[in-house]
């Protein structure tokens, strides 16, 4: 076996159809990651999880910064497992063939580019655990620029890793210790997280207390989706303020088209909805005059 193989990140990955980055993993534009920006983590949840991904958010994070900023970028994962010498051996061996210097946390560090976000299992360990300190967290914001880490583990120097101006890390625990007695069994292949579950090139999306991993090949649907879900809030406030809809008329997943009519109205007169114009409405239109055999209950 090798590690970071730019063929299996591929084969690991066939939905997505677009670009590439050189190790295999799929290039997500810039121009989503600026747009995710702007929304909220219940906004972006929704069109993954009615599409039947229901295992890609975890809450049970601690976060380096309290201040309400987001961590977005593009998932470079790694997984690990106790240490067992003959195995250790082994695993490190194929490193050191592949020319990787220092320790296993340090080859996926010395990999980033910048956009990417570190996505880390280690299983849970936090005593001997850290899988970040102050030096590997200055590595990481020289290489990814703007990206960070999500560890399912422990970080160490935290005081000093709140110094690295722009980063943003989640992680399990902290513990003084560095790391020891452990072993890298995957880079760049699929990694669990709590609760969910990661591929290389999966768009990071921190925020609101915890993470969520958008697929690669939905993030463009989903800045959609999540785009009409706030213009639909904020048309939807007004009309029950308005006492023009009920609260279960605006809380269906589907909408009559007298509602859609009246929003396309709202979006192309109104100017705080300008930034909405363009957006296509024909599946929901669709789904109005032909019904959603998805709703069979008030919007999520």
């Amino acid at each position: 076996m090798n590690f970071n193989v730019k063929e299996e990140i591929i084969a690991l990955t066939p939905n997505w159809k677009g670009e590439r980055l050189q190790d295999g993993r799929p290039y997500v534009e810039d121009k989503y990651l600026e747009a995710l920006k702007h929304l909220t983590l219940e906004e972006v949840w929704k069109p993954i999880f009615v599409k039947g991904y229901e295992s890609q958010f975890e809450g049970r994070l601690h976060t380096l910064h309290d201040d309400g900023r987001k961590l977005i970028g593009r998932a470079v994962t790694c997984e690990f497992c106790p240490t067992r010498p003959d195995l250790h051996e082994t695993m490190f061996n194929i490193g050191m063939e592949e020319g990787r210097k220092g320790n296993y946390n340090q080859w996926v560090v010395d990999s980033l580019i910048e956009g990417d976000v570190i996505v880390a299992d280690m299983y849970d360990k936090i005593y001997k655990g850290t899988f970040l300190g102050g030096n590997l967290t200055t590595a990481v914001k020289a290489k990814t620029k703007t990206g960070g880490a999500v560890i399912w583990g422990g970080v160490r120097d935290v005081e000093q890793m709140k110094k690295v101006e722009g980063v943003q890390v989640y992680y399990r625990g902290i513990d003084p210790t560095p790391i020891r007695d452990f072993i890298m069994k995957g880079f760049n292949t699929a990694t669990k997280i709590g609760n969910a579950i990661v591929l290389p090139g999966d768009i990071v999306f921190g925020a609101g207390g915890g993470v969520l991993f958008i697929p690669s090949h939905l993030v463009a649907e989903v800045v959609d989706g999540a785009s009409k879900t706030q213009v639909k809030d904020m048309f939807g406030f007004e009309m029950i303020a308005e006492n023009k809809f009920t609260t279960a008329q605006i809380d269906r997943n589907t909408w009559t088209e007298e509602m859609l009519n009246l929003l396309m109205d709202f979006i192309e007169k109104d100017d705080r909805a300008m930034s909405y114009r363009g957006l296509d409405w024909t599946l929901e239109y669709d789904n109005a005059r032909n019904g959603d055999p998805t709703d069979t209950q008030t919007a999520l």
